[in-house]
């Protein structure tokens, strides 16, 4: 069952879009690249169905508490589209007096669902049903229409959190997603292309299971998986046990058609409620670290380095002023539980630190040399503090998704140009996700603005609140100028 990812195709049923995906696990350092080899990727966005809480026959009460508070979600956005011109083909851009045309804008939409998590009109759902989108539009069970705000969105796990202006709505309870248990019935509900609610019954058929489907470089999978039946557009949609409490979110389907086939995937309560609160309270997710590269225990590794066990996550290597050596974590040592959860793989020891944040102290029960050792760990964030970080922080380069190296003198004489700042990095963020921008970029103008310094870039884009613009400047080397456009999240 571990290799079904070889044998999936990959969809997205709330978006028309199909993507790659990239993973690199924040707790170890480790890459996945899923080449594309047909029109459908390997493992497919949709909405989870069902897994079950007890043995019964009647699911009425669940879904009696459930539908209300499942939405519809219409996400549009504006998208540029290069026209074919044969006119221009012919006789070239100075038969029209060297003018250049502009490409011309066309309304893209996609759907999903929603869950509302509170009465007054916060929604949870997928962060790829609502990804860059110009307008969202939630209708409720009532068939009621509201705009919709994006509060937050976090790819690293795919969930986004909404508001509408609306009060004493129906909503679900959070459930402890720890104790579901393989075995026990759930329902999925979901509110696809606007047909009211769906509701579909099956079993939790595994836990902890990592897709490799996530493309941020700080993804956590560790979805719930089920063997309810899942409809197209259930992506964000409810996975309810049988007392209608929310234990997830339907995020993904595993199909070799591009319809439901057997397997669908949720991200877990205890993460949902983390990263809403976050998003909610500080507008940007706290993501701790243990600051470890690690790799998952099993019979091969524990014969290679004479381990004492065959199951855990084994510490290949530490983080300098990580988390995990001031607290005295060696490496060699496999992680056996984590706050009383046992842990067997990687993504289990996922979910449990990405359900924390970083100043958060948790106890960390390693197998030393065959001998069980416990220690009390306090979570650092990426850059190696304890403290929350709000929205309002960040540098807006990180929205962007670019890291940026300031340009001196020889610099400037040998680009033959009077200013600039280079793109150092791409990171995920908007440039990547909407343009084709790559490292070495030259960032000469900004809105027919010049730009020096690195400082010059951040200050625009703090003193600017627009959400469409252009970036101008050029590639070593190549002739001519490129342009990008950019759009930021007021």
């Amino acid at each position: 069952m571990k290799k079904i990812g070889s044998l999936l195709l990959i969809a997205i049923t709330a978006s028309a879009v199909t993507m790659g995906a990239y993973e690199f696990f924040e707790l170890g350092k480790k890459e996945v690249i899923i080449e594309r080899q047909s029109p459908q990727p390997a493992f497919q966005y949709v909405g989870n169905t069902i897994s079950g809480g007890a043995p019964a026959t009647d699911f009425t009460d669940a879904a009696e508490t459930s539908t209300p508070a499942v939405v519809h979600i219409t996400a549009s956005k504006v998208t540029a589209v290069n026209t074919y011109d044969p006119w221009k083909d012919l006789f070239g851009d100075d038969f029209f007096g060297g003018s250049q045309r502009n490409p011309q804008e066309r309304r893209q939409q996609s759907s999903g669902s929603g869950v509302i998590i509170s009465a007054n009109g916060y929604i949870v759902t997928n962060n790829h049903v609502v990804s860059n989108a110009d307008e969202v539009e939630i209708t409720l069970w009532n068939k009621e229409s509201y705009a919709a705000d994006v509060i937050g969105t976090d790819p690293s796990t795919d969930l986004a959190l909404l508001k509408i202006d609306a009060d004493k709505l129906p909503k679900l309870d959070f459930a402890n997603s720890d104790e579901v248990r393989i075995g026990e019935w759930v329902l999925a509900v979901g509110n696809p292309f606007n047909l009211e609610s769906t509701v579909t019954a099956g079993i939790v058929s595994a836990k902890g299971r990592n897709i490799n489907i996530l493309k941020d470089q700080y993804s956590i999978e560790s979805f719930i998986q089920t063997d309810a039946a899942v409809n197209p557009g259930n992506s964000g949609g409810a996975l309810v046990d049988l007392g209608g409490n929310l234990i997830g979110i339907n995020t993904a389907i595993a199909t070799p058609t591009g319809v439901y086939a057997g397997y669908s995937f949720a991200v877990p309560a205890n993460i949902v409620r983390k990263v809403c609160e976050d998003l909610k309270n500080h507008g940007v997710v706290q993501r701790g670290f243990l600051g470890v590269m690690i790799q998952g225990v099993d019979g091969n590794l524990a014969d290679e380095m004479d381990l004492k066990v065959n199951s855990g996550v084994y510490i290949q290597r530490l983080v300098e002023n990580g988390s995990a050596k001031d607290a005295g974590l060696e490496e060699g040592d496999v992680i056996v539980d984590i706050d009383g959860s046992t842990i067997t793989a990687v993504p289990e020891l996922q979910e449990q630190i990405g359900s924390k944040r970083p100043g958060d102290k948790v106890k960390v029960t390693v197998n030393r040399d065959g001998k069980e050792k416990l220690l009390v760990v306090e979570l650092k964030n990426k850059d190696g503090e304890t403290k929350i970080v709000e929205k309002r922080d960040l540098s807006p380069l990180v929205s962007l998704g670019i890291d940026l190296d300031d340009l001196n003198d020889t610099d400037l004489k040998k680009f033959g140009t009077n200013n600039g700042v280079k793109v150092s990095k791409v990171n995920d963020g908007l440039l990547k996700r909407n343009t084709k921008i790559r490292p070495g970029f030259i960032i000469t103008k900004i809105d027919d603005l010049s730009m020096k310094s690195t400082q010059d870039v951040e200050d625009y884009f703090k003193r600017n609140k627009k959400k469409k613009g252009m970036i101008e400047g050029f590639y070593p080397g190549v002739p001519g100028k490129v342009y990008y456009g950019y759009g930021l999240d007021s």
